[in-house]
């Protein structure tokens, strides 16, 4: 089944229109979720609307308000909702190109994939993703989702494009509520050194397969043996051993001259632990013997 775009629109430079799809990049259908259930009878608990007049109402007649005063509403329908029509709902009209790097990442929120609105989109859809590819820049654009407009980057990926929602500068939050009482300070050379060189030293490049969800692993395990009656397995956090000073952290971090740690993968052996006991017992038969000839 082909994926249901969540947006139709054109895309549009100057004089320039294309029609277009935008899908959604992202999914947390496959994360582990947890229904809430009665502690006794296991049933599945269903959260259903309720009128502080009328008790239990029928899903059916809800209607959105807006909150104007304390207590107070004004009821919005859908015709409301429709009669708000601005070029953003279903126009991204460029407003402006940027350099890729230019967008900090505290304002990038949501990302979708865009693509042609049928075969006689692609050419000038192509265009335009070329275009950006070689000047290297990020359009930005403006474009209407779940009832608000939100400003978008627009840059190419692979084939197609990616949109990335931006954060509103009202969303985002000051730093000197939470950085304000931090020193500049001005730290010794040598442990600045030490830093720089333990950062050279796990310096790679980025692959999120290497960066799994290891609680999601874990949680996963722990249903497993939930499921064939066992109880959980309690994994011990790893020993990190006594910090004497930052000095002596910094030398012995970077003596230790281990490649970038790797997330373990799903599908990764995990016959470790029976070898190491099954290697124990030879040793511990060993000691018998010597014992038993003395």
């Amino acid at each position: 089944m082909a994926p249901r775009a969540s947006w139709k629109g054109y895309l549009r430079l100057s004089l320039v229109s294309c029609p277009v799809r935008l899908y959604p990049a992202t999914s947390s259908s496959e994360r582990i979720t947890f229904n809430q259930l009665h502690k006794d009878t296991h049933n599945r608990i269903n959260m259903k609307p309720v009128d502080p007049e009328l008790g239990l109402v029928e899903r059916s007649d809800l209607v959105k308000g807006y909150e104007y005063e304390d207590k107070k509403y004004i009821v919005i329908d859908e015709a409301d909702l429709e009669s708000v029509r601005i070029e953003s709902n279903h126009t991204m009209n460029i407003e402006a190109f940027v350099d890729e790097g230019s967008v900090d990442l505290i304002y990038q929120d949501a990302p979708y994939y865009l693509a042609p609105d049928g075969a006689m989109a692609e050419e000038t859809f192509i265009v335009l993703r070329e275009a950006l590819r070689r000047s290297g820049k990020l359009a930005i654009a403006r474009l209407v989702l779940s009832s608000r407009e939100r400003v978008i980057a627009i840059g190419p990926r692979e084939t197609g494009m990616f949109v990335c929602t931006l954060r509103n500068p009202n969303e985002v939050r000051g730093t000197a509520e939470y950085f304000g009482n931090i020193p500049v300070g001005s730290p010794e050379p040598e442990m600045l050194q030490l830093a720089e060189a333990l950062i050279q030293q796990k310096t790679t490049t980025f692959d999120p397969k290497n960066y799994e969800d290891r609680y999601e692993i874990a949680l996963m395990q722990m249903i497993r043996e939930k499921l064939k009656g066992h109880k959980p397995i309690i994994a011990a956090p790893p020993d990190r051993g006594n910090v004497i000073n930052l000095m002596d952290a910094l030398k012995a971090s970077l003596s230790q001259a281990k490649p970038p740690a790797k997330s373990k993968s799903k599908t990764e052996p995990t016959a470790k632990p029976a070898a190491k006991s099954a290697a124990a017992k030879p040793a511990a038969a060993k000691k018998t013997t010597t014992q038993k000839k003395a």
